[in-house]
């Protein structure tokens, strides 16, 4: 079964954030796969906290970004479009420079909810956070 219902590329998504939170964060999605999407994000003065490690709201700006693009790709965008309902981060580890990488996969792809994990981990591939996020998926009217 084909996950995504759009013809997909890295510089597409990359130019829907234009002129939003993920455009202001440095977030940038890097791959497409048959059943994952992955972007990273600067750990930087943006993205952290005042002890000096990335803010915790981070960690879920870039899990929500990931997830609900991957699931607007995974549904007829003329019919349908998906919210997030419910998103659930447990900090695992602090990271106080350089990038993390989200990936995002399914696990459960509903008519009217879809559910997907993503993952955090940073250049040494050490979890950073996991994360849980609910989507709705609504009618356009």
């Amino acid at each position: 079964m084909k996950m995504w219902t759009i013809d997909l590329s890295v510089a597409m998504l990359n130019e829907r954030g234009k002129n939003t939170l993920v455009e202001l964060l440095g977030i940038e999605f890097i791959e497409i796969g048959e059943d994952f999407m992955r972007a990273k994000m600067p750990v930087d003065h943006r993205t952290k906290q005042p002890l000096g490690i990335m803010h915790g709201g981070s960690s879920c700006v870039l899990a929500e970004t990931v997830g609900s693009t991957a699931a607007n790709c995974c549904v007829d965008q003329a019919t349908f479009y998906c919210v997030g309902l419910d998103i659930n981060t447990n900090h695992i580890r602090s990271i106080k420079e350089g990038y993390v990488f989200a990936k995002a996969t399914p696990f459960h792809l509903g008519r009217t909810t879809q559910v997907w994990g993503i993952d955090i981990h940073n250049a040494a591939n050490q979890l950073i956070s996991v994360n849980r996020l609910t989507m709705a998926v609504l009618g356009r009217s």
